[in-house]
């Protein structure tokens, strides 16, 4: 598949032929859906624990004879419903982790950047060097892409330069290639690539790109 190539002035500088099995593949809802709850559950600690009635302090003795009291019988001042009682069915620490085949979550991924293509919300750029390590250089490539929502900055490897430049931006996220997730292709409406990233990711999830790799 062609897509058009702009360069950090917002002009478009030319096109590059990006491989089918990464932006040409139709959506499947089932298995984004899966890869999704499953890193949202490998994200979870699991560290949540509640006390039962046999692990809250006290309530050895009963609190009352059980006749001749008028009142109901009682065993333990513990029991769930008195205050300060143990919890009934409370979380208690378990792994939440989820397996899920290397091909479901590769596919998931391209699913995702296929129906970016789509949308026209995946921006394709030359390359991505910025002068100097501040804001308003990468707000004045954003201004000039015309990118204004929450937008997924994606490089080969981690820019130490773009990461300072943009993490004063709370609707910019940079990520290396390979670090390319589910939840952030979800989270974000614009994805801004640079050519070098998109043949990484070639690489990585489509087997390789068409051309050579290591661009922009």
């Amino acid at each position: 598949m062609q897509l058009p190539v702009r360069d950090a002035l917002g002009a478009t500088v030319g096109t590059v032929e990006v491989s089918d099995e990464l932006v040409g593949m139709p959506m499947n809802t089932a298995v984004v859906h899966q890869a999704t709850v499953r890193q949202m559950a490998n994200a979870r600690q699991g560290t949540a624990d509640t006390k039962t009635r046999g692990e809250v302090s006290g309530g050895g003795i009963k609190p009352r004879p059980q006749k001749h009291t008028g009142r109901s019988r009682q065993g333990s001042i513990r029991a769930p419903h008195w205050r300060k009682g143990g919890v009934v069915f409370g979380p208690h620490p378990r792994d939440y982790h989820q397996r899920m085949p290397k091909k479901m979550r590769r596919l998931a991924i391209r699913c995702l950047l296929s129906q970016k293509v789509r949308e026209s919300r995946l921006t394709l750029l030359e390359k991505l060097e910025l002068p100097e390590a501040r804001t308003r250089e990468i707000v004045k490539v954003l201004a000039n892409l015309g990118v204004a929502s929450k937008v997924l900055l994606v490089t080969p490897e981690t820019d130490r330069r773009l990461v300072l430049s943009a993490r004063n931006l709370g609707h910019v996220k940079t990520l290396p290639a390979p670090n390319l997730n589910v939840l952030d292709l979800l989270n974000y409406d614009q994805v801004v690539m640079t050519v070098g990233a998109i043949r990484r990711a070639e690489e990585l999830w489509a087997g390789g790109a068409p051309g050579e790799a290591g661009e922009g």
